[in-house]
């Protein structure tokens, strides 16, 4: 992991941030999305100070984390909803518990107190991963949602910060 480095994402990412969300997309147990959104859109829904790069020694792109609001009631102003990205060549790096661990020490310094995800149960890389880095299993949404015509599981995942009280 020497040669990877964590910054800020920027405007300047969204072509390489928006390929590696369509490869994930199309893989086909990221998400039920099916298309990466434009990046104005994708601007609007992420928090601006809580969206990360992972680069590698060239300075290329080679994953991504983001949050966004679960709410806009003000009682769950702590509270996010997270999302990591990964591009395929660089998958088995260590990048997503990179981005992740940064996505944690961001969120906290910030006074978040829980970051939440739901992943597909068939994507035991991202829910092992997650479990190292203080995520918990709350649950199993059960058929919440159809993905490409067939009904699909969620597994609910949170971190609560023990720094943020």
């Amino acid at each position: 992991m020497a040669d990877l480095a964590v910054r800020p994402m920027t405007s300047d990412d969204a072509d390489r941030v928006l390929a590696i969300y369509q490869a994930g997309l199309d893989g086909g147990d990221a998400s039920f999305e099916t298309t990466a959104p434009t990046w104005t859109a994708f601007d609007e829904a992420k928090l601006p100070d809580h969206r990360l790069v992972a680069v590698d020694a060239d300075g290329t792109v080679i994953g991504w984390v983001a949050v966004a609001p679960t709410s806009s009631r003000a009682v769950y102003a702590g509270v996010v909803e997270h999302s990591v990205y990964v591009d395929a060549a660089a998958q088995g790096r260590g990048v997503a518990r990179l981005l992740l661990e940064a996505l944690i020490d961001s969120t906290e310094a910030a006074g978040i107190w829980t970051i939440q995800s739901g992943v597909f149960p068939e994507n035991a890389a991202s829910l092992a991963l997650h479990q190292r880095v203080g995520f918990r299993v709350i649950g199993i949404r059960e058929r919440i949602a159809r993905h490409h015509g067939r009904w699909r599981d969620v597994v609910l995942l949170e971190r609560r910060s023990s720094a943020v009280t």
